[in-house]
């Protein structure tokens, strides 16, 4: 039995089956947008990263080694793709505006959507490399272990950066007066 859900898939794609390559897209392409987007807090460049995220798996799917997570490597090339998009990118894009509040406590929807907007703009305060950290664990949820295959960081060096990145994460909103 396969280790990786994805193994068919890529062996496929490695014969020629475009069709697999597609159910990989598909399959990838929303949470890879996710984590560029939260990297790079502009719809255009996660978009960008995203594609030229897919181009790289594509054109290097032949040196892909079965020993490691599918996975976890089209994640690691992602994640540098949009790190790369945001050091390159001088701007600060604006923030989408939060949704509207509809349900049945709205007081509370916006108090959560507050919340979610302080998250947001404390996270534009984080270094890439720090966003992209605090993004795989708390947003995508990725244990430690994965975010080191994704990262090609040792699990304790994950831990003690993404301590560290929580801890400015912290005082970004302590110093803005949004409590943690």
């Amino acid at each position: 039995m396969a280790r990786d859900p994805d193994e068919m898939l890529v062996r496929a794609c490695r014969s020629g089956d475009a069709a697999s390559y597609q159910d990989l897209v598909g399959k990838y392409s929303g949470p890879l947008f996710n984590i560029a987007y939260r990297i790079t807090h502009s719809r255009e460049d996660a978009s960008d990263a995203t594609q030229s995220a897919f181009v790289k798996a594509y054109e290097r799917l032949g040196s892909f080694d079965f020993h490691h997570r599918f996975f976890s490597w089209i994640y690691r090339i992602a994640v540098n793709e949009a790190l790369d998009l945001a050091g390159r990118s001088a701007r600060e894009t604006a923030l989408v505006a939060a949704e509207p509040c509809s349900s049945d406590d709205p007081e509370r929807d916006c108090a959560d959507s507050e919340r979610r907007s302080h998250l947001d703009r404390a996270l534009l305060e984080l270094e890439p490399g720090e966003r992209a950290l605090v993004v795989l664990r708390h947003l995508q949820g990725l244990s430690y272990a994965e975010i080191g295959e994704v990262l090609d960081l040792p699990v304790g060096k994950v831990r003690s950066r993404l301590f560290s990145a929580r801890q400015r994460l912290r005082q970004v909103l302590v110093d803005k007066g949004w409590s943690p």
